[in-house]
């Protein structure tokens, strides 16, 4: 559940930044923050989609990637919500779209986390120790 929630995660971020990159579709964001925010999700989707083929992810990074998603939802509800840009009808119905579809992600992450945690899949952690 895990790996298939951290793939799904990535390619929908992927094809997202994909989306918002070359197509730029108008939704009254700033030009700069709109590539900005496209090329980040290109490089976040890559990174999440791979993390999702290992073995066994690192937990930690897991967690990581659950706070985000969990920021980046409630952001982009608030971005909507407090018309922090001025976005078209198609923009912000695509913002709310996007911020509950990452919420989703972090809930079917969480879940994959604690199911490795039963299980003992997860990466035990790394000795701190040098020698």
């Amino acid at each position: 559940m895990l790996k298939f929630a951290l793939k799904l995660d990535g390619v929908a971020s992927f094809a997202l930044g994909l989306l918002t990159v070359l197509i730029r579709p108008e939704v009254g964001m700033p030009v700069g923050w709109q590539l900005g925010l496209g090329l980040f999700c290109v490089f976040y989707g890559v990174g999440v989609f791979t993390l999702g083929t290992r073995a066994n992810p690192d937990r930690r990074i897991v967690l990581l990637i659950i706070i985000g998603n969990l920021v980046w939802g409630a952001d982009s509800i608030l971005t909507a919500e407090l018309k922090w840009f001025p976005l078209t009808g198609v923009g912000t119905a695509l913002v709310l779209a996007q911020g509950l579809a990452v919420i989703g992600f972090a809930v079917l992450q969480f879940i994959g986390l604690r199911a490795a945690s039963a299980t003992g899949r997860e990466t035990p952690p790394r000795s701190r120790s040098l020698a």
